[in-house]
């Protein structure tokens, strides 16, 4: 086993979940780096939107995608990804990821979180406690069966823990029938280490 990081960690399972022409949503887009991967996995038959409240990190997102050549593949929206659905339903290209299939399911693929602030930037401007569990909420309504939300969930120092521990309270609260919810942990890191965690539709 790899020494992963979480955001290596998170990848590795997202590797595993996405393939070509899928559906998939990156909900902070922040420097790009899972906007591309999420691009490169669902190629050119699938789709995948970003959101981000901050128009650096769209901006720097739509950069990095246009270097890897991936841009036609996405659509990048800058608003608060508790406007999810919203978005996605008034947009022509995103508009089918709001469909769902004849047995009630949606039809994304993979959803990507990483709470906080943007790395490098204003540690002032974060996700917040309300908007993030009501996205959450919106995205597992979006996943198709067997659809996969990924979340890496900062807390302490700047950020505080409000916000984990709201989203914490919230996945424990989801139905077992409907929901798999797997948390693993740094358990022996020091400082509040980031928590990576992952959501099954099933």
């Amino acid at each position: 086993m790899k020494n992963y990081q979480i955001t290596e960690w998170c990848s590795h399972f997202i590797r595993q979940q996405v393939k070509e022409g899928d559906f998939c949503i990156d909900a902070t887009v922040g420097n790009g780096n899972d906007t591309v991967l999420l691009c490169e996995l669902a190629g050119s038959k699938g789709k995948v939107a970003g959101f981000d409240i901050q128009e650096k990190a769209v901006e720097e997102t739509r950069t990095r995608l246009k270097e890897w050549g991936l841009d036609s593949g996405a659509k990048l929206f800058c608003c608060g990804h508790e406007r999810m659905e919203e978005c996605l339903r008034s947009d022509p290209d995103c508009a089918k990821m709001t469909e769902r299939a004849e047995d009630g399911y949606g039809k994304v693929s993979c959803i990507v979180f990483n709470f906080g602030y943007l790395p490098g930037g204003d540690h002032k401007i974060a996700t917040k406690a309300e908007s993030s569990v009501e996205a959450i909420r919106q995205g597992l309504t979006l996943l198709e069966k067997n659809g996969m939300m990924s979340l890496c969930i900062y807390s302490g120092g700047d950020s505080g823990f409000e916000e984990r521990n709201r989203i914490l309270a919230y996945l424990k609260g989801l139905d077992s029938r409907k929901y798999l919810v797997i948390m693993s942990s740094y358990y022996n890191r020091p400082n509040n280490p980031p928590i990576p965690a992952m959501i099954i539709r099933l």
